[in-house]
């Protein structure tokens, strides 16, 4: 049974995997054909994707190598967000996801994660779910009003302000937050984080492809949380799974 289990684990990854380079090889050479595309950032942004989907898949089997691609996912995610605008994506990936991805992996060597064994995963309490739910609800308010703050002194008035795009960007950044210190504890729990943190960048990137002044690699972003997805879906199997022993 375990066998078996192992086995379709790595059907699930390898789907999942081939299904980005395809698409990430289609959408980046349909990009690189329009003289206006940015060419080195759409590359840059590919790779970056790759590197990340690689990351949430180990993540999702809970083997510690899902931290060495997170540094080079979250740096070059820092360096995208930045350029698009998305600052709370920005403030999120340079200084709080790259730090503890360095974290991460001095927590998961401690409760047992080495280059071939699982992570021992556990589960949150009533209290500690408590104690989740009112960070999330505070997280977005307090959020919220710093990023409209920022895009009101950045552009002077408040009429011009997306405020869809500002209250998923700091739903995003909440949720990525919580997440990200779920993932490093190995709570189970995080990966019911991680599809909303997937579902609402989802909805992020989709609102940036839409905006007058969305940039050429945008909808590399918008294809590469679809995959997130998928693979959170299945990190929530597998690790109901591991928090069962």
């Amino acid at each position: 049974m375990i066998r078996d289990e192992k086995k379709f684990n790595k059907i699930v990854s390898s789907v999942i995997m081939a299904g980005m380079l395809i698409a990430i090889a289609i959408t980046t050479g349909f990009k690189l054909a329009d003289p206006a595309a940015r060419r080195v950032m759409l590359l840059i942004a590919a790779f970056g994707s790759l590197f990340g989907v690689l990351s949430t898949i180990l993540s999702a089997n809970g083997l510690i190598w899902t931290f060495i691609f997170g540094i080079l996912d979250v740096t070059i995610g820092s360096v995208i967000a930045y350029d698009t605008g998305v600052m709370g994506n920005f403030a999120l990936h340079a200084f709080y996801f790259l730090p503890m991805q360095f974290v991460g992996i001095w927590q998961w060597r401690k409760r047992g994660a080495t280059a071939k064994e699982e992570v021992k995963a556990r589960r949150l309490s009533l209290k500690g779910w408590a104690l989740v739910a009112a960070s999330i609800a505070g997280g977005i308010a307090l959020s919220y009003f710093v990023l409209y703050r920022v895009d009101l002194a950045k552009l002077g008035e408040a009429s011009l302000i997306d405020r869809p795009k500002v209250f998923l960007d700091a739903t995003v950044l909440t949720l990525n937050i919580v997440g990200q210190i779920l993932m490093s504890l190995a709570f189970f729990e995080q990966w019911i984080v991680w599809n909303l943190v997937n579902i609402f960048s989802i909805l992020l990137w989709a609102n940036t492809m839409l905006s007058s002044d969305a940039s050429s690699y945008t909808v590399v972003m918008f294809i590469k949380y679809i995959f997130y997805l998928l693979n959170s879906i299945n990190g929530l199997r597998i690790w109901y799974a591991l928090s069962r022993k």
